[in-house]
């Protein structure tokens, strides 16, 4: 095994290689390096070649599309599937990270794909054939497509990245996208805000005498927000941020759709029945936008039929949108507690900010012109170039705070572990998760604390145990542990755990570095890069099985209870189902078990829903089912 370097304080691998800073969007993605010779951010782009669209432009389509042998196609090659394969081709899978079902369901007729309702609060999966995939799996795809770019046309690995990711991203949202990119194969140095790296993009925070403060607008393809920052001694502190995930280009191309369809007496039933016009729409939909961010009219035809609008009908279209943001920028400002002639800059980031009425609706708002020089597609990615070239200690007029060399977490269900402070991270730092009881009347838990990169506890290295006790017996469920850690100036770790509804408490410190030399370090680090992809593999089988054992105890319990409501048929049914599921978490199969997860929930989700509406009814007239 290759030895290589490795920076303690920073927790960094020293080889002599590039980092790259990559902007992982929901429409389109990409990466950047700063230039060896210049020092200047640029967006990588392939060489020119026969295919001139592609080989100038340094976006790639956030797209996968899965053929039936199940090999993947990522980037302008899967676009063309959008149409003709419709259900076997992702788009938009950003929108889904960290989501549960009910999070994503009132818009799930957006997706051409089939988005697995369980009916629970686990995270969404998608299912294309007879395979089930996690947005982080599917995220894995995009970001693997865009190393081997890398790789293609620096002519050198890629192993290291800065990845961006909107300022509202939670801590579940984050760590879906460092266990993105590690499935991937790169060591994920950093996860920086959006709006940071637009800023840094821009030049903004580069200066140690610079005081400013910003509001960074950024309508991408499935999401926008506004983030007011304020910039002084080469610190970005995130003042406040607002906004909406699901407003963005993706929001535009619908409306122009849904315009189209009534005009050409479809209604959105037509469209879910056929997926692929639906998609034929959205695409002419998006070029429609484009062009009319630069012409007056567009008009171009779809099987005959001619499809038309014009710039002054486009604004109207889209006014709805556009006040949605300026509200948006409303409650931030309010939230930092800044007035509109506070702003010093406004920066747009995004393909969506290219539309006129979106600029003048800006500037009017903020009352000065908007700055919006630098593409403001490549803009992000630019930004996490210039964070990763601070990282590699090549800018020297920044200091790197002092940072987690290794990842802090618990252990949970199935000896899975549950990251809350991932790797080089700043210190101090703070983060806290809610977790709850697996039995009915559970009085205790037991909350043993790791340091590690790897998925199962097991391979990673323990630091403390202890037990909350005196938990108030409540059905499975119901009780909330919030669980936080505190990392102090020193180092030093205390773990808080803490049942809400009770006020039950404890807490434990942990010096997390104690004992462990640079050697150690390192060896930890390359393990969890060369085990990524097995590790993610058994984490997903292990949620799974953990998934498929609580909707039995779950079907099992709603079966006694409500046995008379059923019927012999439903019963049966109910018990083959049960039985094929109890069989398939024998195997090692994760796509095999969440078939029977889905058969299962098929087969009951008709006498659940109602039973619900019996209960409901008997609410109604004052008595309890």
């Amino acid at each position: 095994m290759a030895k290589i370097a490795i920076n303690i304080a920073t927790g960094s691998l020293q080889q002599p290689e590039i980092i790259v800073g990559i902007d992982l969007g929901t429409t389109n993605s990409l990466v950047a390096i700063i230039h060896p010779e210049t020092k200047q951010p640029i967006a990588l782009k392939e060489p020119a070649g026969s295919d001139e669209s592609v080989a100038t432009s340094s976006l790639v389509p956030s797209i996968i599309h899965f053929d039936e042998r199940g090999a993947v196609a990522v980037g302008e090659l899967a676009k063309h599937y959008l149409i003709t394969q419709p259900a076997q081709t992702i788009f938009s899978a950003k929108r889904l990270m960290g989501k549960a079902y009910d999070d994503i369901k009132k818009n799930a007729d957006f997706f051409s794909y089939k988005i697995i309702d369980d009916n629970t609060e686990s995270l969404v999966k998608v299912q294309v054939a007879d395979k089930f995939y996690s947005p982080i799996e599917l995220s894995s795809f995009i970001l693997k497509e865009l190393k081997q770019r890398a790789e293609h046309i620096l002519k050198t690995p890629v192993n290291k990245a800065v990845i961006t990711v909107p300022a509202y991203f939670n801590d579940a949202q984050r760590q879906a996208t460092r266990d993105a990119g590690k499935l991937a194969g790169l060591d994920v140095l950093r996860i920086v805000n959006e709006p940071t790296a637009a800023s840094l993009a821009y030049g903004l925070g580069l200066s140690k005498d610079e005081s400013k403060t910003i509001a960074v607008y950024d309508l991408g393809g499935g999401t926008f927000d506004i983030s007011i920052l304020h910039i002084s001694n080469g610190i970005v502190e995130v003042l406040s941020t607002n906004g909406d995930t699901y407003l963005g280009g993706d929001d535009i191309d619908q409306a122009i759709l849904e315009y189209w369809a009534t005009q050409n007496g479809l209604t959105r039933d037509d469209l879910k029945a056929n997926k692929t016009l639906m998609q034929s729409l959205r695409l002419k939909a998006e070029e429609a936008k484009k062009h009319l961010s630069f012409n007056d009219s567009y008009s171009s035809d779809l099987n005959g039929e001619v499809l038309a609008l014009h710039k002054a009908e486009f604004n109207t279209l889209i006014q709805p949108l556009v006040d949605c943001t300026l509200t948006s920028c409303k409650m931030a400002l309010k939230d930092a507690g800044k007035s509109v002639t506070a702003i010093d800059t406004i920066v747009m980031v995004g393909g969506s900010t290219r539309i006129p009425l979106i600029k003048e609706a800006v500037s009017a708002f903020f009352g000065r012109a908007v700055n919006d020089s630098v593409n403001p597609d490549e803009v992000v990615a630019l930004g996490a170039a210039i964070q990763a070239d601070i990282l590699a200690g090549n800018n020297k007029d920044f200091l790197l705070l002092d940072i987690t060399p290794l990842s802090l977490g618990i252990e949970t269900a199935g000896g899975l572990m549950d990251v809350l402070i991932p790797r080089n991270s700043k210190i101090p730092t703070k983060a806290g998760r809610q977790y709850t009881t697996q039995i009915d009347g559970q009085s205790g838990m037991r909350i043993a604390v790791y340091q590690g990169e790897r998925d199962l506890i097991k391979d990673n290295r323990k630091l403390a145990e202890f037990n909350l006790t005196n938990i108030p017996g409540m059905p499975a469920g119901l009780p909330k542990v919030e669980l936080s850690f505190f990392i102090n100036a020193d180092g030093i770790l205390l773990v808080k755990a803490k049942e809400l509804r009770s006020g039950v408490e404890q807490t434990i410190e942990v010096k997390p570095q104690y004992g462990l030399t640079d050697t150690e370090v390192e060896t930890m680090l390359m393990e969890s890069i060369t085990h990524a992809k097995d590790d993610i593999a058994i984490r997903a089988l292990v949620e799974a099985r953990t998934e498929g054992e609580q909707l039995l105890q779950t079907t099992e319990r709603f079966i006694q209870k409500n046995n008379s409501y059923l019927s012999a048929e439903e019963i049966k049914s109910t018990a083959a189902a049960m039985q094929a599921l109890q069989m398939a978490l024998t195997m090692d199969d994760k796509n095999l078990i969440h078939q029977k997860i889905e058969s299962l929930n098929e087969v009951s989700r008709p006498y659940a829903e109602r039973v619900m509406d019996i209960a409901v009814a008997f609410a109604m007239k004052g008595k309890i089912v």
